[in-house]
């Protein structure tokens, strides 16, 4: 409970981790989407806690235990706080290891990146995939006509095609769940105005990963490059393109592959944390 909010997650705990790896979904699924139903091996949950990180995937503010809370939630400053109150209390006492490394998809990164920005959750790293600057133009005729209760024709095709990409378990529906009334106003904002503002706060390494058909999002080098030129504070911004992958990278066939590079690099930024640790 933060407040009188009730919160919910899916957690993967290892004692004595190396840091805790928060894992922030998309739109209209849950924090299932990082624990793929029927796939153990393609879990980013089961993945992160072999690796040594203790994993918490978040329901976002207005999913979850918290649906019924949304007239509450207009307020960005409320949904990191949010957030951060609810994996604070998820941990208690248990350690952290170095810190946290925030991991977040599509419209997650919104909160994703708010947590990580100004240090506010004692962030080491940040992982993003499933946005960018400007939407496709085909992309944006679709977006453009989703409500909270209204799923326009050619959505599913952005978000879950190639069908070939992805087990046959997640396209009926198992990991669908109710949207967010805020989400309309952070889809219309993020990239015009609010992904610039916040990434430059961001003060830790960044990963980037493209889905090589990504359908939302306009790819190539020119829009990565204009994806890591936002990070202006931060050390490093690695960009990383996922062959064979579709919007939906951690449910997709290839997500074992995608967890381990995020991994890799989460464990990167591990290390480089303790190394400035014992530096001062």
């Amino acid at each position: 409970m933060v407040d009188a909010v009730p919160m919910s997650s899916l957690v993967a705990a290892v004692d004595e981790p190396r840091a805790v790896l928060i894992a922030l979904h998309g739109g209209a699924t849950s924090s299932a989407y990082f624990d793929c139903p029927g796939h153990p091996r393609l879990s980013l949950l089961r993945a992160a806690a072999a690796h040594g990180f203790t994993a918490i995937a978040l329901d976002r503010p207005g999913y979850g235990a918290s649906a019924l809370y949304q007239d509450e939630m207009g307020s960005a400053d409320r949904r990191v706080e949010l957030a951060l109150r609810a994996v604070a209390a998820i941990l208690g006492e248990n350690d952290c290891g170095a810190g946290t490394f925030v991991m977040a998809h599509s419209a997650g990164c919104e909160l994703g990146l708010r947590m990580a920005a100004d240090d506010g959750a004692g962030a080491i790293g940040v992982a993003l995939a499933g946005t960018g600057l400007r939407y496709r133009a085909d992309a944006l005729a679709i977006i453009d006509q989703a409500t909270m209760t209204t799923r326009p024709a050619g959505l599913r095709a952005l978000l879950w095609e190639p069908v070939a990409l992805y087990p046959p378990e997640v396209l009926t529906g198992a990991l669908a769940a109710g949207g967010a009334a805020y989400e309309g106003e952070v889809t219309a904002n993020w990239p015009r105005r609010d992904f610039a503002e916040v990434a430059a706060r961001v003060r830790v390494p960044v990963h980037f990963t493209v889905a090589d058909h990504e359908a939302v999002w306009e790819t190539g080098p020119e829009s990565s490059a204009g994806v890591a030129a936002l990070f202006t504070a931060a050390p490093r911004v690695v960009v990383d393109e996922m062959p064979d992958s579709g919007h939906n990278l951690s449910v997709g066939l290839t997500a074992q592959e995608y967890h381990q590079r995020v991994l890799s690099f989460a464990g990167a930024c591990v290390e480089s944390h303790e190394l400035q640790r014992r530096a001062l």
